[in-house]
């Protein structure tokens, strides 16, 4: 079974690794060079080298150069692992086994943008990782491996991403050899359970002093690194959270959203939300806060 495989980030350097390593017959690669809105970009390079498969750079994978390439590697089958545009029709038909597409949420739930974002700022409890069958649609071709994985409440972007990299290599160790033998079965997706989750925007990760403790833990715990962080604006500087805690003193009920309450000898600051406080312990940049102002 000749694969092509495209991807451009780090989750698809690790499931590229696992297709070699279960002795898939990976004949090309396509992928991007660094591109600043990848902020998990992965440089495929050394793998092409170390194995000696051709490889191929484009900003587009729909552009009929890119086409005519993975044309002429004659694929059985595509795996598209890690890109962010749609497969247009002439390269969803190209080769015919089709397009293995990889969509992080239990689909048909919670198609479409930023699932493991969207996930973590909405407090869900569990998620799955979804290899399926491309169709012209939004995550919705027919699936071929679909695990659940547990979130909890210390997960972050960063821990969830690894969580992912560890299931993909079991499902793909599971579904490769059905694949290469012939012998795979698929579940069509039932649209009515469907719904799709939007683009995040800036806005989206913008804190909110009147939200409640959760919540803003939740934003704060979705927008760690690789991510680029849930962000407040104090005067003339807009702070980038990395991390914070619930704070553990009972705070009066009477204190309005957004008023800063204690700053500590390192600079830990707790500040006053809906229903309790948040201590922010890891921020930047580090400027001066002092007690008793207001964030707003």
């Amino acid at each position: 079974m000749r694969i092509v495989f495209i991807g451009t980030v780090e989750f698809s350097y690790h499931c590229l690794l696992e297709v070699l390593n279960n002795r898939g017959e990976v004949v090309g690669i396509v992928t991007s060079k660094n591109q600043k809105n990848n902020s998990d970009y992965r440089d495929l390079t050394p793998v092409s080298r170390n194995n000696i498969i051709p490889i191929h750079y484009c900003k587009n994978v729909n552009d009929q150069v890119t086409i005519n390439w993975i044309r002429d590697k004659k694929p059985d089958i595509i795996f598209c692992w890690g890109w962010s545009q749609l497969i247009k029709s002439e390269l969803l038909s190209l080769a015919p086994m089709g397009v293995v597409g990889v969509h992080p949420a239990l689909l048909p739930k919670n198609r479409g943008r930023h699932p493991l974002i969207w996930a973590l700022v909405l407090g869900l409890k569990e998620s799955g990782l979804t290899f399926f069958f491309m169709d012209e649609g939004a995550d919705s071709g027919p699936i071929l491996s679909q695990k659940k994985f547990k979130i909890t409440n210390k997960d972050t972007a960063q821990t969830l991403y690894s969580k992912l990299k560890e299931l993909a290599k079991t499902q793909i160790a599971d579904f490769l050899p059905s694949l290469m033998a012939g012998n795979y079965e698929t579940i069509v997706q039932n649209s009515e359970e469907a719904n799709y989750w939007r683009k995040r925007s800036v806005k989206d990760g913008m804190i909110d002093w009147r939200m409640s403790v959760v919540a803003i833990l939740n934003l704060i715990r979705a927008l760690t690194k690789p991510y680029p962080g849930a962000q407040f604006s104090y005067k003339d500087s807009v702070i980038t959270v990395w991390e914070a805690t619930q704070y553990d003193k009972k705070t009066p009920p009477n204190i309005e959203p957004g008023k800063i309450i204690h700053v500590s000898n390192e600079g830990i600051l707790v500040i006053k939300c809906f229903d309790g406080a948040v201590e922010i312990t890891n921020f930047e940049p580090t400027i001066p806060f002092a007690e008793g102002e207001y964030i707003i």
